[in-house]
C-alpha cells in the first residue's frame, strides 16, 4: 500500500502521463506534460526508484554543481499534482519520466497504485509518432482506447492494433485490466523534420487534451512558438526544391483526404474551444489563450525550469521517394511504440534495430522515434493502435 502524506484530497482527478523515448517524437508529449506542470505550478510528491526500472548504461545519470556541491540526477519518473480552481474545479496528477528499461509490469502497477490511492477517475497518456504529414497543415491527433464503452461515449477510436508496443500501450492495457478508464492521444510529427522540439505538435496535444477533459488549458506563448517553428521550417524547405516538392505532394494528399470532413464536427470543436478561451481564467496560470489550427509548446526540458525559446529547426531531411502512395492498413502501419517490456527498452529514444515495420523501410530519424516507411505517404500519419482500416481521415 502506498501512503501519500501531504497530498490533499483531490477533486475529480485525471492522471496525465507522458514518457520520453520511442513514444515521444519531437519531444512533443513530454513537453506537453512539462508545460502543464509549469503553467499550473505543479508540486512533485513522488518519484519512482530509478534502480528498479532503468539501465544506467542506456539512460545515464548526470552530474551538476549546486552552490559548489556536486550532485547527481538519476533518470526516473516523477509524479506531481496541480490544483485547478474555478467554477468547475478538477485536479490533475501529472506523470513525466523516461520509458523504463525493464520491469514494465511492475512499473505500471506502481503507477496504478498511486492512481488508486489518489482516486484518479481517468488516465490520459500522451504520445507522438512520426508520419507522412505536412508541417504546413494542422497536426493530426488521434484518440484511442481499449474500452468500447469509452470509445462510444467520448468519440474515440477503439484500438485494433496488433504488434510490438511500448510503455504507452502497456500502461493503457494495464489500466483497462484494472478497470481504470484510459485514453491515449497521439500527435503525428512530420518525419522529414523530426528533430525536437516540435511546439506545433505539443500545442495540438494540449488542445485535444482540453477537449477531452473539459478544462481550459493555459497556453501562454505556445501559439507564438508554433508559428515561429512553422516559419522556420518553411524557410528551410524553400531552400531545397526537392523537399519543397515533397511537402507539396503531402499537402495535396492531405487536403484531398480531408475534403469530406471539412464540416460540422471539426468546425464545432474549434468554435467550442474558442468560446472556452473567452471565459474568465480557471485556476493558477490560466491567462488568455489563442486557439490555433495547429499545436505548439515551449521547449521545456525540466518541468520546473525556466522557459527556453525553440531553437531554429534543423534542415529538413530529403525524402527518398517524394510522392503520395497508398495509406497502409492497421496491420502494416508503422508502430509508434517501443520495446517489448524487457531489458532492451529504448528509454533513451533509440529504437530497436529492426524498428516498427522494419527500420530499413523508413527514413532514419535523429530522435529514434518510429518513422513512416517509404511509399506510405498519404493523408497523414497512421495513428498508433488504430482500428481496422488504417488512419485515413474520415
Amino acid at each position: 500500500m502506498i501512503e501519500l502524506e501531504g497530498v490533499p484530497e483531490l477533486v475529480d482527478p485525471v492522471m496525465v502521463a507522458a514518457f520520453e523515448g520511442w513514444n515521444d517524437a519531437g519531444d512533443a508529449a513530454s513537453t506537453a506534460v512539462a508545460h502543464l506542470h509549469r503553467e499550473w505550478k505543479g508540486e512533485v510528491f513522488a518519484a519512482l526508484d530509478a534502480e528498479d526500472y532503468y539501465d544506467f548504461q542506456v539512460n545515464r545519470p548526470t552530474v551538476f554543481l549546486e552552490n559548489g556541491v556536486r550532485k547527481i540526477t538519476w533518470p526516473t519518473t516523477r509524479l506531481s499534482v496541480v490544483r485547478v480552481g474555478g467554477d468547475k474545479p478538477r485536479d490533475l496528477v501529472l506523470v513525466r519520466g523516461i520509458e523504463p528499461s525493464m520491469r514494465w509490469r511492475s512499473f505500471c502497477n506502481e503507477l496504478l497504485a498511486f492512481a488508486h490511492e489518489l482516486g484518479v477517475e481517468m488516465v490520459v497518456i500522451l504520445g507522438a509518432l512520426l508520419g507522412d504529414t505536412p508541417h504546413t497543415r494542422p497536426v493530426p491527433v488521434s484518440g484511442v482506447t481499449s474500452d468500447p464503452d469509452l470509445a462510444r461515449t467520448m468519440d474515440l477510436e477503439e484500438t485494433r492494433y496488433e504488434g510490438p508496443t511500448g510503455i504507452v500501450g502497456i500502461l493503457q492495457e494495464a489500466c483497462t485490466h484494472a478497470g481504470v478508464p484510459a485514453v491515449s492521444l497521439w500527435a503525428a510529427v512530420p518525419h522529414y523534420v523530426s528533430q525536437p522540439p516540435n511546439p506545433k505538435a505539443t500545442l495540438a496535444l494540449l488542445n485535444r487534451l482540453e477537449d477531452l477533459i473539459g478544462m481550459r488549458v493555459p497556453l501562454g506563448e505556445l501559439p507564438e512558438d508554433a508559428r515561429a517553428w512553422q516559419v522556420g521550417v518553411d524557410q528551410l524547405a524553400a531552400e531545397d526544391s526537392e523537399v519543397a516538392e515533397y511537402v507539396q505532394t503531402l499537402e495535396e494528399a492531405r487536403d484531398t483526404a480531408e475534403l469530406p470532413e471539412a464540416s460540422g464536427e471539426a468546425i464545432a470543436r474549434e468554435f467550442e474551444r474558442y468560446l472556452r478561451r473567452r471565459e474568465p481564467g480557471t485556476g493558477p496560470g490560466s491567462g488568455p489563450g489563442v486557439a490555433t489550427d495547429g499545436g505548439d509548446s515551449a521547449f521545456l526540458r525540466e518541468a520546473g525550469g525556466g522557459r527556453t525559446r525553440p531553437p531554429k529547426p534543423e534542415k529538413p531531411e530529403k525524402p527518398e521517394r517524394p510522392g503520395p502512395g497508398p495509406v497502409p492498413d492497421a496491420e502494416s502501419a508503422p508502430d509508434p511504440h517501443a520495446g517489448d517490456g524487457g531489458g532492451d527498452g529504448t528509454a533513451d529514444g533509440n529504437g530497436p534495430a529492426d524498428g516498427p515495420g522494419g527500420a530499413a523501410e523508413g527514413p532514419e530519424t535523429t530522435d529514434g522515434s518510429p518513422g513512416a516507411p517509404d511509399g506510405t505517404e498519404g493523408s497523414g500519419a497512421v495513428p498508433p493502435d488504430a482500428p481496422d482500416g488504417g488512419s485515413e481521415e474520415k
